[in-house]
């Protein structure tokens, strides 16, 4: 009868860190898709751009000022309603009770190539930024099972992920093979380096100066 019971508590114990382990999986998969909505939102700049620059530009600038504002005020202890709940949704594990820098850069990314390049350039490295490392984050947490060295940790899936929306983006602007070829594997390359969040300044600038010598 103590075998069984032994055997019973096993089972039980097995379960609930199955249990533990799929919740746990669970939470990072809706921080992931959180974080690259948020990503994704990114590619509305170039539209606004062509519409009103000096308003994107300055919209972008009041943005990384006021979220670094509402952050410092989150690490220091104070709830600010609705931005400090987004916030802490969209922060990684190691992340909590720190400042985010994610939302900064993001910005900061399409904001530098916006001020650097004209409008067909800056549209395609904002589209990288949005789309192909939007997407190369999610192929990554959701199917990456591939990591080979030279990708640093990361995954082939979210490489290839990467290279394909960017490939896209990047034709539906410049109508160019080339253009698109060179900007794709430039983002990807980019992607796959271990930068953290400041790849969102890097990735942008880096695919825009490649393009801005290929575009036609």
């Amino acid at each position: 009868m103590f075998k069984k019971y032994i055997k019973k508590s096993r089972v039980f114990s097995h379960a609930a860190v199955r249990s533990h382990g799929t919740a746990a999986a669970f939470n990072e998969t809706k921080t992931e898709l959180i974080r690259k909505s948020i990503h994704f939102l990114i590619a509305l700049c170039p539209g606004m751009a062509a519409v009103n620059y000096n308003f994107t530009v300055t919209a972008l600038l009041f943005g990384i000022v006021f979220y670094s504002a509402m952050e410092v005020l989150r690490v220091s202890g104070v709830t600010v309603p609705l931005i400090s709940s987004l916030t802490y949704m969209s922060s990684r594990p190691g992340e909590i009770g720190r400042f985010v820098m994610g939302p900064v850069t993001l910005g900061a990314g399409a904001l530098f190539v916006l001020l650097l390049f004209p409008p067909p350039v800056a549209s395609i490295a904002i589209f990288a930024l949005a789309f192909g490392d939007g997407f190369a984050g999610l192929a990554g947490k959701l199917l990456g099972k591939h990591r080979p060295a030279f990708l640093f940790g990361k995954s082939l899936e979210g490489s290839l992920a990467c290279l394909t929306a960017t490939y896209l983006c990047a034709f539906l602007v410049s109508q160019n093979n080339t253009v698109s070829i060179a900007a794709a594997i430039t983002a990807a390359a980019v992607e796959a380096l271990p930068l953290e969040d400041y790849d969102n300044i890097i990735l942008p600038v880096v695919v825009g100066v490649v393009v801005l010598f290929l575009f036609p």
